[in-house]
């Protein structure tokens, strides 16, 4: 299987989805214990949620699982919330704190370099030639990073994650604009709620990619999976008319993106 499948769009939009994949490779699999092999902390239908929300926008996503390298990390290791509770590159944990791996199973060193130039290299090439592809085009590139997640993980987080947490590393990763752009629908939304760089302040792809000067601009979407799914538990199903309200606001998030790359107000 190919570790990324990428749909081409003529949108200044670019939809990244790191963790939506479920692909474990059969030796890997055989090393994960039985909560590592429920691949529990899997964005669930990302894709389906995010399908055809607006014409012409570019996807770049992983088809493989974060427990085989995470995607949004930093490649060197290095901590994004440093001092808080938190998965690794190559994770050795789930989102509550347990074991993964089967007993002397966990990735090493060599293991993890191997990973990191199969897996997270190869997405972020993709990625990467995207953001180059589109920005020719448009002047300007929108990394919007797809995310859901549990509402609760007392591990990462205390008490319940609203719907929507919209992160731009406290302003460095996109212009106000692109922030707004996202940001207005979702604290317009009732009876969905909002937080701005809160628990989630964008993961290693958006900041990483946003350089707002340079005329990419980044911004991470983390989602709570009640707001689309039938229960946050397996076998973790897709559920429409749950999903819809959801979906409307994300279209119309997407367009107002769309619509102002388009402008030129964002043109370095």
């Amino acid at each position: 299987m190919m570790p990324v499948v990428v749909k081409q769009g003529d949108s200044p939009v670019i939809l990244g989805m790191p963790h939506g994949g479920t692909h474990v490779p059969d030796a890997l699999m055989a090393r994960l214990n039985d909560r590592g092999r429920a691949l529990s902390d899997t964005d669930w239908h990302i894709a389906q949620l995010y399908h055809e929300l607006l014409p012409g926008i570019t996807t770049v996503e992983a088809t493989f699982h974060r427990y085989v390298i995470d995607a949004n990390r930093d490649p060197a290791g290095a901590s994004l919330y440093p001092g808080a509770n938190t998965t690794s590159l190559c994770p050795t944990t789930d989102f509550d704190g347990l074991k993964i791996w089967a007993e002397g199973q966990e990735p090493g060193a060599d293991e993890i370099t191997a990973r990191r130039a199969q897996y997270h290299a190869t997405y972020h090439a993709a990625l990467a030639a995207e953001v180059e592809r589109v920005k020719a085009r448009h002047g300007v590139a929108i990394v919007y990073d797809c995310h859901s997640i549990r509402s609760t993980i007392p591990f990462l987080f205390p008490g319940l994650l609203p719907v929507f947490s919209i992160g731009t590393n406290d302003g460095q990763t996109c212009a106000a604009q692109v922030s707004d752009a996202v940001s207005a629908p979702c604290f317009a939304a009732k009876p969905f709620d909002a937080v701005l760089n809160g628990r989630f302040k964008g993961g290693w792809t958006t900041r990483h990619y946003g350089q707002p000067e340079t005329g990419v601009h980044a911004i991470q979407m983390e989602l709570v999976q009640r707001a689309y799914l039938a229960a946050e538990a397996a076998p973790w199903t897709y559920a429409p008319q749950i999903a819809a309200p959801l979906r409307a606001v994300l279209a119309k998030i997407l367009q107002s993106l769309d619509t102002l790359a388009r402008s030129g107000a964002l043109t370095p």
